[in-house]
């Protein structure tokens, strides 16, 4: 067989007036742009610097913005607004109704407006409903609010998987994924320390209670880093003004070359009807919706971290708060080994996403099981790290699979992973009923349940994606 048709290597080229010398020895070429791989890792590290980042502290707080009901919940929340546990779920299920109803329709605006302008904007406006939440006095003003920040914040994620997966090769996404799910993971770090800090130190500062201030200067944070993102965020390879020409070209190129689809400037754009027809008729697309419902359904017990530490037997608020923290930890160091090996064997993100889902089915049975505090802590702990790895692998693994679709399906396609996904976590909001405390049964049966489902998913989509990419090379080659 013959070599790939776009690779080639040693080729001479006169560069004419570029940065390189004339004739120098140029190492790659692909459709009609050459350059050599010195230049294609300083563009790499560009990209990482101009995008990774941003995001990931656009991430951390979006994160924030969404779990901090838990945390003002357990420091005073409930009990001043008089909230039933049902009526708590309902706050936290209708910010996903609304999550899950507008990812799609964002993604199909994102590939026609700039997202340098575009996520800014709903940032900012996500921000100040988060601030204005510090003023609500009762159930049905909580409610609407998490309504309208579940509208705004739509559009962030699946934009943010739509950049990275338009901006990197398969090969370098499960890193910078890993990166991504990073923020989230502290976040919950971060959150329960900041949580901590301001409910215990600010609690009846200017009159207002802990809660309250953790709204306001969460939000308010929000609001900055929006400001801040309009200056550095960078657009789609093909029409990001903050690159040279020949930068952009060699973007657009490196994609072909690492079998990603990338839209060169001006060209024609698919209509959002024949993109979405595409999407949800491509059955790796169902395959993913299926397998991220189980880690984000499983992922819901996060927001009730600081409800189940204090139902294991640390009865102060605070301390409750602060125990979150090393369940975090560990998922953030796990997350980082398991996201650089997984870019090491790409071929096998399916394997390594079922064996961690595996892990985290074995720890929740014997979270059903073992009634000691100590020890339910500890499998709680090793419990969030399985299903944080799983989150990071699976994002970089359909974002990768995706990279031979159209950017107009694959925004789609990578929206309605990212949404129907979500939809688990309406009903993952009434696995945890305060009437089912200190053991929750029902919650961490039903994510075992769901766990083992995964770890079948998971399987036959390596099994099949393994099939699909093996018959692409052979005809490639």
């Amino acid at each position: 067989m013959t070599s790939p048709p776009h690779s080639i290597e040693h080729f001479d080229v006169d560069t004419k007036g570029m940065d390189v010398a004339k004739h120098e020895r140029v190492e790659i070429a692909v459709g009609g742009v050459s350059w050599t791989p010195e230049e294609e890792k300083k563009l790499l590290r560009r990209i990482d610097l101009q995008l990774m980042p941003i995001m990931w502290l656009m991430y951390l707080l979006s994160y924030m913005d969404r779990t901090n009901i838990g945390n003002a919940k357990v420091a005073g929340m409930q009990e001043d607004l008089n909230l039933t546990s049902n009526q708590y779920s309902i706050c936290l299920v209708v910010f996903f109704v609304t999550y899950v109803v507008f990812e799609v329709p964002s993604n199909m605006l994102i590939v026609r407006i700039r997202p340098s302008i575009y996520l800014p904007c709903i940032m900012t406006v996500w921000g100040a409903l988060t601030c204005c939440m510090a003023a609500v006095k009762d159930y049905e003003h909580l409610v609407v609010l998490r309504i309208f920040v579940g509208v705004f914040e739509a559009g962030f994620a699946p934009a943010m998987l739509l950049l990275m997966s338009s901006w990197y090769k398969r090969e370098e996404q499960s890193k910078r994924f890993g990166i991504y799910i990073s923020a989230a993971i502290l976040s919950g770090a971060f959150g329960g320390l900041l949580a901590g800090a301001i409910t215990g130190g600010l609690d009846g500062a200017a009159g207002y209670e802990g809660w309250r201030w953790l709204f306001i200067i969460e939000g308010a944070a929000t609001i900055l880093v929006a400001l801040l993102s309009y200056f550095i965020l960078i657009d789609f390879p093909a029409t990001t003004a903050r690159f040279s020409d020949r930068e952009r070209a060699i973007a657009v190129a490196r994609l072909e070359q690492g079998g990603v689809t990338a839209r060169a400037e001006g060209a024609e754009r698919m209509s959002k009807v024949q993109a979405f027809t595409l999407a949800i008729k491509d059955w790796r697309t169902i395959g993913f919706i299926l397998g991220y419902m189980v880690i984000v359904g499983s992922s819901t017990l996060s927001y009730f971290y600081p409800t189940l530490v204090h139902g294991l037997g640390y009865t102060s608020t605070v301390q409750a708060q602060y125990m979150t923290c090393p369940i975090y930890g560990v998922a953030f160091v796990c997350t980082a080994i398991t996201a650089v090996y997984a870019d090491r064997v790409p071929n096998h993100r399916g394997l390594i996403i079922a064996c961690w889902l595996c892990f985290s089915l074995i720890t929740s049975i014997l979270v059903c099981v073992v009634y000691n505090f100590t020890a339910r802590y500890a499998l709680l702990v090793l419990m969030a790290a399985g299903l944080w790895a799983s989150n990071a692998i699976s994002l970089s693994y359909a974002g990768a699979t995706f990279g031979d679709m159209e950017p107009e399906v694959r925004g789609i396609a990578l929206a309605l992973v990212n949404a129907l996904g979500n939809l688990a976590q309406i009903y993952g909001a009434y696995l945890f009923p305060a009437d089912d405390k200190p053991k929750y049964l029902l919650g961490f049966g039903v994510i075992s349940a769901m766990l083992g489902i995964g770890v079948v998913v998971y399987t036959i989509m390596h099994i099949r994606t393994r099939r699909k990419d093996g018959m692409t090379n052979f005809f490639r080659d």
